[in-house]
């Protein structure tokens, strides 16, 4: 193609609302585009230092201990999702803490990507506490229920 005819389709895209021009001829094709494929540069802020002035510190309260961690294995969630502890808003709950469960015996929900999946206990025993609450989003491998 002709630099000449080039350099008038860039003037004609100035001159016109046209964002985006694409010519082919043969094997040659051109195209002029308003709007560049890279993104804009940002200037980023200059931070200028700050002076800290001290402050008499004040101690701060250790937290209590009064809630103690019950001791047993851990029944962590398999994948991210939602935590429910029934299997619709109006069931009763799967389990209750110091309820009796088995091997095999459904536990909680845990949704992910719209599909509710039934999350079974892997250890016999009494549930000593249930450590998230209903509705609750939770991540994979985070702790669930304690089984004594």
């Amino acid at each position: 193609m002709d630099i000449r005819k080039i350099k008038k389709l860039i003037e004609l895209v100035e001159a016109s609302d046209i964002a985006e021009i694409e010519i082919r001829k043969g094997e040659d094709a051109v195209r002029i585009s308003r709007h560049s494929s890279t993104p804009p540069m940002v200037a980023s802020p200059v931070v200028s230092p700050v002076a800290t002035v001290a402050t008499p510190e004040t101690p701060t309260p250790a937290p209590e201990s009064s809630s103690v961690a019950p001791k047993g294995h851990t029944l962590k969630s398999p994948m991210v999702g939602t935590f429910y502890r029934s299997t619709s808003p109006e069931a009763q709950p799967l389990v209750e803490i110091g309820q009796r469960v088995e091997i095999g015996q459904p536990i909680c929900i845990v949704e992910a990507m719209k599909m509710f999946n039934q999350i079974e206990s892997d250890h016999s025993g009494i549930i000593a506490d249930i450590l998230v609450d209903n509705g609750q989003p939770v991540e994979y491998d985070q702790p669930l229920i304690i089984i004594q």
